[in-house]
């Protein structure tokens, strides 16, 4: 009986309808059920995505999670157009006029929505293609990083930097996924033309041989494979391999930190500018 005489008396005016203080509170209750559903529903997404990694059958994480992200930004859309309609309606707007005025303008409308329509459809496109997923690197224009999010609207990637660059996916037309397959790893090293060759390579090929027994990230090599330069400092030697994604450069580094090493202990020189200064009044 309180709560009836409460909101008869209170929250409502003599005609029956809210008044302001019965408005504030209905909205304030929409707002919350909104936050409630919307962490009920991410909370029911992030225990099927737990399950999903935990399962016996392999999957691919990094999908899953774009596709939760995907899913979680969708629902998030839906839920508050839903909400916008309810506060309209409790504010005493006429939500079917506006839905029926949308209907009549929407080629109007179209006309400065172009840009956020083919930014949701691209974004649907490279979900469906699985161009790439959270996690990995590509390069996408002139930005290359890691990719920190993906939604309907816009890619986010964070550069090596540390910079967030936020694309329209609209605006992107080509991809360049460095995190699918084998990547490449290269070493030049240069050595003096009065070095010994032969030593030189030998002493390389002795790190290569101890780096592949000490790592399991590469797939393929380390191998030295020649002399690809004749250059004006000395000759150059290349080393090859292949890793897993994103630890090409960790095995560039450790490589060039083993071949200083040996180089030392063969006291093997590297190439480097050399000058000559002739004193021309010493003519003896």
């Amino acid at each position: 009986m309180n709560f009836i005489y409460f909101m008869d008396n209170i929250l409502k005016n003599d005609k029956g309808d809210l008044n302001v203080l019965g408005k504030i509170l209905s909205i304030f209750a929409v707002y919350m059920v909104i936050k409630i559903l919307l962490h009920f529903l991410n909370m029911i997404i992030n225990k099927t995505v737990e399950r999903r990694k935990n399962s016996k059958f392999h999957v691919d994480e990094r999908k899953i999670k774009t596709i939760s992200t995907v899913l979680k930004n969708v629902i998030r859309y839906i839920i508050y157009f839903i909400g916008i309609m309810i506060i309209l309606d409790i504010l005493g707007i006429n939500t079917t006029s506006i839905i029926a005025t949308a209907g009549i303008g929407g080629l109007a409308i179209s006309f400065g929505a172009q840009s956020l329509i083919k930014d949701i459809i691209t974004g649907f496109f490279i979900l469906f293609e699985d161009q790439y997923s959270v996690g990995e690197h590509v390069k996408i224009g002139d930005f290359e990083g890691i990719v920190e999010e993906m939604g309907l609207r816009v890619t986010k990637i964070r550069d090596f930097s540390g910079e967030l660059h936020i694309i329209p996916n609209g605006n992107i037309s080509i991809v360049t996924n460095k995190s699918r397959g084998p990547m490449s790893s290269y070493v030049d090293v240069k050595i003096p033309y009065e070095e010994d060759i032969e030593r030189a390579i030998n002493a390389i090929q002795e790190v290569c041989e101890r780096i592949k027994k000490s790592t399991n990230i590469i797939l393929e090599g380390p191998s030295v494979l020649g002399i690809t330069d004749l250059g004006d400092l000395g000759v150059n030697i290349r080393i090859t391999a292949k890793t897993k994604p994103m630890d090409q450069w960790a095995l560039e580094r450790q490589i060039r930190k083993e071949i200083k090493k040996v180089f030392e202990r063969e006291n093997i020189q590297v190439a480097y500018p050399k000058f000559i200064i002739q004193d021309k009044n010493n003519r003896g």
